[in-house]
């Protein structure tokens, strides 16, 4: 039975419904990964130091949210360099790698351009590049279309990089030099997946050569372990997210495959279809790694209008990777001058490789 309450005015009693109780598994880690906040902090100052418009070659990152907010604080994203007109004001590209044409349109054009890629994917455009330097046949595991993907085909001449997606792909390959073949990964896939792939090249190619730190990023790896962690134990599983994210799609992926049966991925809490959620017990939230932790409470708050909480934090690793801005945009580097494009001279780009190297080993 409803409980009931007594009216101050008319001393009347009025039905109040109690809440049904819920219980809330957080996941940690979850939301922005340092990739992803690299890339949003290099808009942000590039706007602080150059004024809008600054021009964003594709989303900074695949998440709706973060792009209208920064479209609100005068970015403009486009998809190609040709939509933009000619201007002094600063180009950056996203955090998911731009082919080697782009850098090269934008010298032709002399557009002063700002590389806001995620480390750890330069990492495997770097390792792409050193296979062929060493004359080696390069496979790339990712999915098609997928603008990091071919960010990486085109770190190579065309002919010296083959994309695979599926193990069927890896058997049906022909042409290829079995004994100099060399493999890297799109950095946001399903470690499982990538995992069945590896086992396909390796099984079908022996003397493949594979990278010395998997490519499969720490954000990505972490946050689908403690989905996995979850899923198993919870009636659904919510992942924040947008749709064209990709390390989003396969959090909602490995929390069905770990036995959740209901998983969705919702940008915000008016996307979530409260129906399906009358009647659950227990509920994981998790976001992807472009996701903010705004939007995460947007959806706690809707949760907790709707039900009783009683929530747990579900840890299972601990973040404390940082990439450093852009040089052009550090403000302990002359933060205003121009960049390689633009002008103005910088300081060498090496001390940026190094750093990379500095953090991939130490994660």
């Amino acid at each position: 039975m409803p409980e009931t309450v007594l009216t101050e005015a008319h001393g009347s009693e009025a039905p109040v419904t109690s809440k049904p109780k819920l219980q809330i598994l957080l996941c940690a880690p979850r939301g922005f990964c340092a990739g992803v906040v690299r890339a949003i902090d290099a808009v942000e100052q590039a706007l602080r130091i150059y004024g809008a418009p600054v021009y964003v070659r594709h989303e900074i990152v695949h998440n709706k949210y973060v792009v209208e907010g920064l479209k609100a604080k005068g970015a403009i994203f486009v998809e190609e360099l040709d939509e933009i007109p000619d201007t002094q004001q600063p180009v950056i590209f996203s955090a998911h790698g731009v082919p080697k044409s782009v850098h090269a349109d934008a010298d032709t054009r002399k557009i002063f351009a700002l590389d806001a890629t995620c480390p750890l994917v330069t990492k495997v455009h770097r390792e792409a590049e050193a296979h062929f330097r060493r004359g080696r046949q390069v496979i790339l595991v990712g999915h098609a279309g997928h603008p990091e993907v071919v960010g990486t085909l085109g770190q190579l001449p065309k002919g010296s990089i083959i994309l695979v997606q599926t193990p069927e792909d890896v058997q049906n390959l022909t042409g290829v030099d079995e004994s100099n073949l060399a493999y890297v990964t799109q950095t946001t896939l399903s470690i499982d997946d990538t995992r069945h792939m590896v086992d396909a090249l390796t099984r079908r190619f022996p003397q493949i050569i594979g990278p010395y730190k998997e490519d499969i990023c720490y954000a990505t790896t972490n946050r689908q372990e403690a989905v996995k962690r979850i899923a198993p134990i919870v009636d659904a599983m919510i992942v924040v997210g947008s749709s064209n994210s990709s390390n989003s799609q396969r959090l909602r992926e490995v929390a069905e495959r770990s036995g959740c049966k209901l998983a969705r991925l919702v940008l915000r809490a008016d996307d979530v279809e409260w129906d399906l959620f009358k009647t659950v017990k227990s509920v994981g939230i998790t976001a992807g790694a472009s996701a903010p932790e705004v939007l995460v409470e947007e959806i706690m708050d809707a949760f907790a209008a709707r039900f009783e909480l009683d929530v747990e934090i579900v840890s299972t690793a601990d973040e404390s990777v940082f990439f450093p801005l852009p040089r052009e945009l550090r403000p302990s580097n002359g933060a205003g001058r121009r960049g390689r494009l633009g002008g103005e001279a910088t300081e060498d780009q090496s001390d940026d490789n190094i750093e990379v190297e500095e953090e991939l080993r130490e994660h």
